[in-house]
């Protein structure tokens, strides 16, 4: 273990560690100690980060990459928080957000296609899409992430899937450099693009599926969003806790088991979707995984399925906590 990460505990050293970070980037570029994370994120829960960074430039971002590089600072990278649960003693690293103006850009290019930043809201690029006569994004609309997340999990929903859309994308690997790729050299599966496992999103081309009037693909919209308001809880939640096991469906199992409503703490398996673990006001992160082991257990007791979490468990592994 190196010196550093020995001494990750030591404030002073963290406090240090941003100062230097800080005095790389330039003014327009957030650095900031002990952010808390659980009001980034969907589901209102977990500790803090170390330091939380904001660049505000492409130039920006290579330079906290490369300064969390070479002091061997663990990395990670922070969407809109949708898809994740941060652990209550938050996140020993720098957690790279890309919450600036920088990266929201939505352009049209030619032949229809649309590029878009990292950090655009999937559904602003919904309706974005919609004003410009362009079909195909109707099924983000509800999705209450950002395309970097979108494009990190594969984000699905009504049948369709991000890279269902997707042309190319361009990234940042963690060694500060920039690359174009197409879809065609991407391993893409259900809930999951292996080259952002290590990379970092930074936009993406988008080609839709044609062109309509706007009118016409709001109707569709609206029919999608009354559809997901009626099947998913209100409460604050990650979205789907389990993956869905092959040929059948997360949910399912779980209700058949008889846990809606079973609840470790302020943690409860949603009365209205099975899939969803809800935050029924103070639950802690320790409440989400005692929960998931809780509903693991019992789902595998009652049918023989071994639920899978499709919720990332931030800067730790499940394996280590299951």
């Amino acid at each position: 273990m190196s010196a550093y990460r020995q001494s990750q505990s030591d404030s002073a050293r963290w406090d240090e560690t941003a100062e230097r970070l800080r005095a790389n980037l330039s003014p327009a570029s957030k650095v900031i100690r002990e952010e808390s994370l659980a009001g980034r994120t969907t589901l209102r829960v977990g500790g803090a980060a170390r330091i939380l960074c904001e660049p505000s430039s492409l130039d920006d971002l290579r330079k906290a990459v490369a300064y969390a590089h070479q002091q061997a600072i663990p990395l990670h990278v922070l969407g809109r928080g949708s898809n994740l649960l941060v652990p209550d003693a938050g996140v020993e690293g720098l957690v790279i957000s890309l919450s600036h103006q920088q990266w929201q850009m939505f352009e049209l290019r030619p032949e229809g296609k649309i590029w878009v930043g990292a950090g655009l809201r999937l559904k602003n690029l919904c309706g974005l899409a919609a004003k410009a006569g362009l079909v195909g994004f109707e099924f983000l609309e509800g999705i209450p992430g950002n395309v970097g997340g979108a494009l990190r999990m594969n984000a699905g929903a009504m049948g369709g899937w991000m890279f269902d859309v997707v042309e190319e994308i361009q990234v940042m690997t963690r060694g500060g450099q920039v690359f174009t790729w197409p879809k065609a050299q991407l391993h893409v599966e259900y809930r999951h693009c292996l080259e952002l496992d290590e990379a970092i999103a930074l936009g993406a081309l988008l080609k839709p599926a044609s062109a309509a009037e706007s009118e016409q693909i709001k109707r569709q919209i609206d029919t999608y969003r009354d559809k997901r308001q009626k099947s998913q809880p209100r409460d604050p939640s990650a979205g789907c806790i389990f993956k869905n096991p092959p040929g059948d469906s997360a949910g399912r199992l779980i209700d058949a088991a008889g846990l809606k409503g079973e609840r470790r703490g302020d943690a409860e398996v949603s009365l209205v979707h099975a899939n969803f673990i809800v935050n029924r006001g103070h639950a802690t992160s320790a409440d989400v995984i005692a929960l998931v082991r809780h509903v693991r257990a019992r789902v595998q007791e009652a049918s023989g399925v071994t639920l899978e979490p499709e919720v990332l468990l931030y800067g730790q592994e499940w394996k280590d906590v299951l």
